[in-house]
């Protein structure tokens, strides 16, 4: 696919507390042993994307040593190459580190790219979806821009804060909006674009002369009555992953093996960093049902509902109901959990019950003791 992947970073209105505070949203673990980022990144390099650029709005290290050359992504460094990108400048405020910025400061990479197009598309919408079809689309239409967009029935409850699309029988976008839970039935930008990569680095700096804090999206809102601006549907799961509720519920949805062949699917493999840990161990007393548990655990109590990451040890005696743990954790011998998020290499002993609800989990910070 003659395409430049860019990877693009969230905005100001995606703010997953308490996992936010130790690393970026791409870098933050999934499903156990992913992290968000292999979602996206995987349907680039299947849809044959060789060059493929991340961008990072700030603490870049997990990012970078997760990533690593972008060999276990399939990226032959032959034929393409991985790049993490951010700002190496120092901004007066967050409000002006945005992703026109990153681009401008980076501009030298993009432009030695030789891929005529360009596919931009952040990590945090996570689905499936080859994008050589996106791509087919857009040059049968002949339109300046594509925008991936999903249908969604739930905008009341889901998908707040994004943007919103409409479009007209030819799938035109007439313009953008945003999901403010007014309305049950919404068209849902997923900030994913394909066009020129002349038109991208024009629409760039056009954006960067209208603004300081324009962020790409905005530049493509006042350019609908310029140009011809398409929409393509992406059907099936999709899930937006910007506040730490949503986290915790799509991570809650996709334990069903009904819901999770849609995003996980055996002829379009999601590639992430592999561990040589041993499996997981039960005890006697040990038992787990309707979980997800990554490899190098020992369970000698009981765990239900929930997903485990690599290397958690829950205790004798210990209870964890509908919980996130996202590795490296002991959850003690006694304990009662339910509907929390234990961050990494936190421990739980010294109390009886820590319960949540699956509106608002609770959520136990990196490293800490309780």
């Amino acid at each position: 696919m003659n395409a430049l992947g860019i990877i693009n970073f969230e905005d100001n209105t995606v703010e997953i507390d308490g996992l936010g505070e130790y690393r970026p949203v791409p870098a933050m673990v999934f499903m156990g042993r992913y992290r968000i980022i292999d979602i996206m990144l995987s349907n680039m390099t299947n849809s044959g994307i060789n060059s493929v650029q991340v961008y990072c709005k700030e603490k870049p290290r997990n990012l970078i040593e997760h990533l690593g050359s972008g060999q276990r992504y399939n990226i032959n460094s032959k034929r393409g190459k991985l790049r993490v990108l951010y700002g190496e400048k120092m901004f007066s405020s967050l409000v002006y580190n945005t992703d026109i910025a990153n681009f401008q400061l980076n501009m030298q990479y993009i432009e030695r790219d030789s891929n005529p197009y360009v596919v931009i598309a952040p990590s945090y919408f996570v689905y499936s979806l080859d994008f050589t079809n996106v791509l087919k689309q857009h040059l049968d239409t002949n339109a300046d821009v594509t925008v991936l967009y999903t249908s969604t029935n739930e905008a009341k409850t889901s998908f707040l804060n994004c943007d919103t699309v409409t479009v007209d029988k030819e799938k035109k976008i007439t313009g953008f909006g945003k999901n403010r839970g007014n309305t049950k039935n919404r068209l849902i930008s997923l900030e994913a674009y394909v066009m020129r990569k002349s038109l991208f680095m024009e629409l760039v700096e056009k954006a960067a002369k209208t603004s300081s804090l324009y962020w790409f999206k905005d530049i493509l809102a006042d350019s609908v009555e310029e140009l011809n601006i398409r929409g393509y549907q992406v059907r099936g799961y999709v899930a937006c992953l910007n506040t730490l509720e949503e986290y915790y519920r799509n991570c809650m949805e996709l334990k069903h093996p009904g819901i999770s062949a849609q995003l996980f699917k055996a002829d379009w493999p999601i590639y992430t960093q592999t561990s040589d840990t041993c499996p997981t161990h039960f005890s006697q007393e040990g038992t787990a049902k309707d979980s997800v548990i990554a490899n190098g655990c020992m369970i000698e109590g009981e765990v239900s509902g929930s997903v485990l990451g690599r290397n958690v040890k829950i205790e004798k005696g210990a209870i964890v109901n509908n919980c996130i743990i996202i590795g490296e954790n002991v959850i003690g011998k006694n304990v009662h959990l339910e509907n929390v998020v234990v961050d990494k290499y936190a421990e739980v002993r010294n109390i009886d019950k820590l319960v949540g609800t699956f509106a608002a989990p609770i959520y136990v910070k990196r490293r800490d003791r309780i």
